[in-house]
């Protein structure tokens, strides 16, 4: 049975399956009074199973939520880099976030802790409860790796917030032994992750899913990603950098449909979700949930069907654009990440913005293009993972094992030929020099994917835009606030709520 998570969106904005184990309903499951639904009468069918995880799925797109006014949660690993901006500067919590002064009580640390536990905490009660279904055994594999490669990510995303957290493997409830958790070592968070996406690689899911659902290629592109992190800090376990490398060439030894799109015109293309370059996506349409990236949008420009509108609340910082190669294609407007100019109302006259915005997630189809008025319904997932990154995990790892070599020099040569730059030969290349040209592309290619940040944990380096050379972290001027990066934001705080509602949580993570 092959089930479309997009199309399943619009039936799962009922089903709530919450860490105390109770079940919501929607239309698709058994007629019962929902209030009476539990998981011993819910986990029967095929269908249950196909629907749980359905839910699974839709709680990860907690990412797109609002975080108050004018702000949604995405923008909590973009704020802090450095490379980004506002206009508005009217949420308290986002400026917290620009200015490296957040604590404990920022709304945005409370929302992810939240929903990166909802995902867990339902990834668990399907990995409890389907394996005791009596169904076909194929498309049950299958579930199960999708719910361990969903539980993985969200405790990767966990573990290099907050460090040590706590590690939850079963649905919880009042009587629960651990229902007040204390905090793992992140050893034994990272061994979790490694063993559920391991486990998710021999689940029987196909090599690529133009439905959105979890495939192969997904696994096996987060377990490189994965063991690329657990290379650099604080785990400093330099052995895995072979893991990375090797287990990145699996996908572009197989890549089969995966490649490079030609132009960047096609990552934000809502044709070709699902396929190409996209790995892995956020699944959103216009039946539940538009595109979530609104807030990039200029403030009160008529740069889309809306007319002025927008709140201009995360935007590039100017120095990240300008430390851009001129001749740069993603540098070019309209063309590659950004935009200076765009049409009146979305199909109009063109006219200046007066500074780059980000293009990265612009849907012409959606907002218009010149001459074709937009159809008001944004249907673009949002990017997870992609080819792209796989390159580059590869050319990094590898470069790191065994210096710079043909193979790695392919890699990062496909990422900067589209953007129509001169790569170097290989022989003018030293494993130092090789590793800063990769990181520097990272933070060109990657840049608004929600990647930089964790780039400058595990590095304990921060690309320096001004200079073009790498900074320690600590000490950074972010050039956004004026303000220095300090030891303590390696971390996040642990959500004020959530210590007052589990004291076993303490203590707080070192500085807040």
């Amino acid at each position: 049975m092959k089930i479309n998570i997009k199309q399943h969106l619009s039936k799962i904005t009922g089903l709530t399956i919450l860490l105390l184990g109770s079940i919501g309903c929607s239309d698709f499951l058994d007629e019962q009074d929902p209030s009476n639904l539990e998981p011993a009468s819910f986990y029967t069918t095929a269908t249950h199973a196909e629907s749980a995880i359905a839910a699974v799925y839709a709680d990860a797109r907690f990412i797109g939520d609002g975080a108050g006014i004018f702000s949604s949660n995405w923008q909590f690993l973009m704020a802090p880099t450095g490379n980004t901006t506002t206009e508005t500067a009217q949420n308290s919590d986002l400026n917290n976030l620009y200015a490296l002064s957040y604590d404990a009580n920022t709304l945005h640390v409370r929302n992810w802790y939240r929903g990166l536990y909802k995902v867990i905490a339902n990834a668990n009660l399907v990995l409890e409860n389907v394996p005791g279904i009596e169904m076909d055994e194929a498309q049950k594999s299958k579930i199960l790796g999708e719910a361990k490669f969903l539980r993985a990510w969200s405790y990767f995303y966990a573990v290099r917030l907050w460090g040590d957290i706590p590690l939850i493997t079963l649905p919880q409830d009042s009587g629960s032994e651990d229902f007040f958790p204390t905090r793992s070592p992140q050893t034994e968070v990272y061994n979790l992750i490694v063993t559920d996406l391991t486990e998710a690689e021999n689940a029987g899911l196909s090599w690529t899913n133009e439905s959105g659902r979890v495939s192969q290629a997904a696994v096996k592109t987060l377990l490189a990603k994965v063991y690329l992190t657990m290379a650099g800090q604080p785990l400093n376990e330099t052995s895995r950098y072979a893991d990375a490398s090797a287990k990145a060439k699996e996908v572009i030894d197989n890549a089969g449909p995966l490649r490079l799109f030609d132009t960047y015109g096609e990552l934000h293309d809502e044709s070709l979700n699902n396929m190409g370059e996209h790995i892995f996506s956020l699944q959103y349409n216009d039946l539940v949930a538009d595109n979530p990236m609104d807030d990039m949008y200029p403030n009160f420009q008529p740069v889309t069907y809306r007319g002025p509108s927008g709140t201009g609340s995360t935007i590039p910082h100017i120095t990240f654009y300008d430390s851009y190669d001129d001749d740069d294609l993603r540098k070019v407007d309209r063309e590659g990440w950004f935009y200076s100019s765009y049409y009146t109302n979305g199909d109009g006259e063109l006219f200046d913005l007066g500074k780059p915005y980000v293009f990265k997630y612009f849907n012409r189809t959606a907002n218009g293009t010149q001459g074709e008025p937009g159809t008001a319904k944004d249907n673009l997932n949002l990017m997870i993972f992609r080819y792209a990154e796989v390159l580059l995990i590869y050319a990094e790892a590898n470069n790191e094992v065994n210096g710079p070599s043909q193979d790695s020099w392919n890699a990062l040569n496909d990422i900067r030929s589209r953007a129509q730059l001169d790569t170097p030969a290989l022989d003018t290349f030293t494993k130092d020099t090789f590793r800063e040209t990769v990181l520097t592309e990272r933070w060109h290619e990657l840049a608004f994917e929600m990647k930089t940040w964790f780039d400058m944990v595990r590095l304990r380096k921060v690309y320096n835009v001004t200079t073009g050379n790498f900074d320690n972290f600590s000490g950074h001027v972010n050039l956004n606030s004026g303000q220095s990066l300090e030891e303590k934001h390696l971390l996040f705080p642990l959500p004020e709520q959530e210590m007052i509602n589990n004291p076993n949580l303490t203590p707080q993570n070192p500085g807040y």
